[in-house]
C-alpha cells in the first residue's frame, strides 16, 4: 500500500535497523544508557538548549512540560485546535490539573494581540494564567510553518506578563527544512520545546523535551511519575540517534512529494484544494463524496488516506513515499472518484 495516513506509519529502513542491532545500552534509569545520553545531548545542541530527556511519545513529552510549568488549577492559553488540547486524551487536566484557554487561530496561528486580549488581571477570582503553548508545524493547519518573526512577538509578551511559554516541536524539523530557519533560532524563543523523531525523521519510536538544566531535571521526576522512565531503552534511541543524522536533510523531498500530490488532487474533479496552502508534508482536502467512502475504497486499491470530518481527507507524506508512488496514487484516486 501506497501508505499517507500519517508520517507515522514508516518502518526503521535497513541501515536504521543496523544501527539499533549495534546500540550500546545500560539502564537509563541509572543513566547509564549510553545511546540515550549521545541522543538527549544531539537533540538539546540542535535545539540550542542546555539539556534533553528522551520519551516514549511526543505527548508525554508535551505533558511533562505542561507539568513542570505549570499549578493545579493554572490556566493555559492555546490555540484551538493545538494537538495538546485536542488529542492529549485532557492530559493537560487529568495529570497537572490545568485548564485551557483557547484563541482561534488562522490555520493556527495566532498573534500575541489575541493573547493579550485573552489575559486576565490578576485576581482571586480568575485562574492563573502560567504557560503558553505553540505548535509548529501546526498539524490541524495542514502541516502550517508559525512565522518565526510572530513567535517573537509572542514570545516577548510572555516576558513582558511572566508566563512561560511551551513549543510543541513535534513537527519542528520539517518547519525547519521548509523555512530555511534552523531549528535552534525558533527554540530560542522558548522555554521548553518537545520534538519527534517517529513522524518525518522515521524512527520507530520516541520523542525529546529540552529546556534548561533545572527544568529538565524536575521533567525527569514527571516522566517516571507518568510511567515513562524506560530501561535499555539505547536500542530504540539508536533509531532516533540515526534518524537525526540522516533523515533530517532528506525532508525536503516529502515537502516537494506533497506539493506534488496537492496540485494532482487538486486537478481531480470533486475535490476542493488549494496547492498554494501546502507548506511542508501535510495535505488536507475536501471531497464531494464521503471521505469515508472515498477512504474505503481507495484503501481497497492500495492507497492509505485518512478521514478527518465528514468530507475532510488527510494524506501526508513520508519516507516511504517516493514521487512515482505520488503519481500512483493520484491516477488511482483519480479512478476512485470517476466511479462514484
Amino acid at each position: 500500500m501506497i501508505d499517507f495516513r500519517s508520517d507515522t506509519v514508516t518502518t526503521p529502513t535497513p541501515a536504521m535497523r543496523e544501527a539499533i542491532a549495534q546500540a550500546e545500552v545500560g539502564d537509563d534509569v541509572f543513566g547509564d544508557d549510553p545511546t540515550v545520553k549521545k541522543l538527549e545531548a544531539r537533540t538539546a545542541e540542535l535545539l540550542g538548549k542546555e539539556a534533553a530527556v528522551y520519551t516514549p511519545s511526543g505527548t508525554m513529552a508535551n505533558q511533562m512540560a505542561v507539568r513542570t510549568h505549570t499549578n493545579h488549577g493554572d490556566e493555559i492559553i492555546i490555540e484551538a485546535t493545538a494537538h495538546v488540547y485536542l488529542y492529549e486524551s485532557g492530559a493537560t487536566a487529568a495529570l497537572s490539573g490545568a485548564i485551557c484557554r483557547t484563541v482561534q487561530g488562522k490555520r493556527g496561528i495566532f498573534t500575541a494581540k489575541q493573547v493579550e486580549a485573552v489575559l486576565r488581571p490578576k485576581n482571586e477570582h480568575y485562574a492563573t494564567a502560567r504557560l503558553i503553548c505553540l505548535e509548529n508545524t501546526h498539524n490541524q493547519g495542514g502541516g502550517r510553518v508559525w512565522p518565526i518573526e510572530r513567535m517573537a512577538e509572542i514570545a516577548a509578551l510572555a516576558r513582558q506578563r511572566d508566563l512561560r511559554i511551551h513549543l510543541d516541536g513535534a513537527r519542528l524539523w520539517n518547519a525547519s527544512a521548509a523555512s530555511g530557519i534552523p531549528e535552534h533560532e525558533y527554540a530560542a524563543h522558548f522555554d521548553s520545546v518537545s520534538v519527534c523523531f517517529s513522524k518525518g525523521l522515521g524512527a520507530p519510536v520516541g520523542s525529546a523535551l529540552v529546556g534548561s538544566q533545572s527544568f529538565i531535571e524536575e521533567a525527569r521526576r514527571f516522566r517516571k511519575q507518568f510511567g515513562g522512565s524506560m530501561r535499555q531503552s539505547g536500542i530504540i534511541a539508536a533509531g532516533a540517534l540515526y534518524a537525526l543524522k540522516h533523515h533530517r536533510k532528506r525532508l525536503t523531498e516529502d515537502h516537494a512529494n506533497a506539493r506534488l500530490l496537492a496540485e494532482g488532487l487538486a486537478a481531480i474533479d470533486g475535490i476542493e484544494l488549494d496547492p498554494d496552502t501546502i507548506e511542508t508534508n501535510i495535505v488536507r482536502f475536501a471531497t464531494a463524496m464521503p471521505a469515508s467512502e472515498l477512504v474505503e475504497k481507495a484503501q481497497a486499491v492500495g492507497v492509505g488516506i485518512l478521514a478527518i470530518g465528514p468530507n475532510g481527507i488527510r494524506a501526508v507524506t513520508n519516507l516511504h513515499v517516493s514521487a512515482d508512488d505520488v503519481r500512483k496514487a493520484l491516477e488511482i484516486i483519480r479512478k476512485v472518484t470517476e466511479q462514484n
